[in-house]
């Protein structure tokens, strides 16, 4: 079985990097369960590394219930984020170098850089202790399959659909917790495009709020031996608080918070 997710891994980042899709693992010879999901994962990250790209922390994906039937897909995913992915927001150079050949969504996202390493079974209030900053912005996620047509293994295999991660400022927290406890399973959002309103969220939809996603995460990672839990250093992001919404080149696309001291964002693709 390692020798045959070592082909798949190449077959995969190759597909990504050539802006390829490929059928669903799911419904070929290759059907993979989560756990062989999150080794051909590992794998994965091994090869990017080797190329240059370094980890430097995850995304939580299908934390929104709402969308669960969507996408057939009904509890949270996770991958890795990199240093080729993770921008600034107001840097707007790398939107318009998106691939556009695998069917881009736009997702905003609350999310977290870690300054201490968390332990699982800490509740919200610990967690929060293990953050510096939180941030609002935006995570534009593709499918490496057709028509987003796939089962949760094929979205760990896929890179956790992750294409590029846009942090806005960040924001301290270690002071005033107990404000940002509150805000952050408070918050409302609303979406717009070209000044459009398209969707609207709130913090409940990321499993009850984007600390809630975090607990979550610390639980997924006591069974898999393959990845390395959290640490120090990392960023998080915590998953869509609306629906993604599918994106094309000439769209401006910008948020409205209620509720939480993190400011608005926008974000331009030419």
């Amino acid at each position: 079985m390692a020798d045959a997710l070592d082909r798949l891994a190449d077959r995969l980042l190759l597909a990504r990097d050539e802006g390829r899709q490929l059928a669903p693992l799911s419904s070929t010879a290759d059907r993979l369960s989560l756990a062989d999901a999150y080794q051909l994962a590992a794998k994965l990250r091994t090869l990017r590394q080797n190329r240059g790209e370094h980890a430097i922390g995850r995304k939580i994906g299908f934390t929104n219930r709402n969308i669960w039937p969507q996408y057939n897909v009904y509890a949270p995913i996770w991958g890795y984020i990199y240093d080729t992915t993770v921008h600034d927001l107001s840097d707007a150079v790398p939107a318009s170098r998106l691939a556009w050949t695998l069917e881009p969504r736009i997702e905003p996202e609350i999310a977290f850089g870690f300054v201490e390493t968390p332990t699982p079974g800490m509740d919200e209030k610990a967690l929060l202790e293990c953050i510096e900053w939180a941030a609002h912005g935006f995570e534009v996620v593709e499918s490496l399959f057709p028509g987003w047509v796939f089962e949760a293994p094929d979205t760990v295999a896929g890179f956790g659909l992750h294409r590029a991660l846009f942090i806005g400022p960040r924001h301290a927290v270690r002071t005033g917790a107990e404000g940002w406890l509150a805000a952050l399973s408070s918050f409302e959002i609303e979406l717009f495009c070209n000044g459009s309103a398209a969707a609207c969220g709130h913090a409940r939809n990321v499993l009850d709020g984007p600390l809630c996603t975090l607990r979550h995460l610390m639980t997924i990672f006591q069974s898999d031996p393959a990845n390395p839990p959290l640490a120090s250093g990392e960023i998080v992001t915590t998953g869509t608080l609306t629906s993604a919404m599918p994106i094309l080149r000439g769209e401006r696309w910008s948020t409205a918070l209620q509720g939480i001291a993190l400011g608005d964002a926008s974000l331009d693709f030419t």
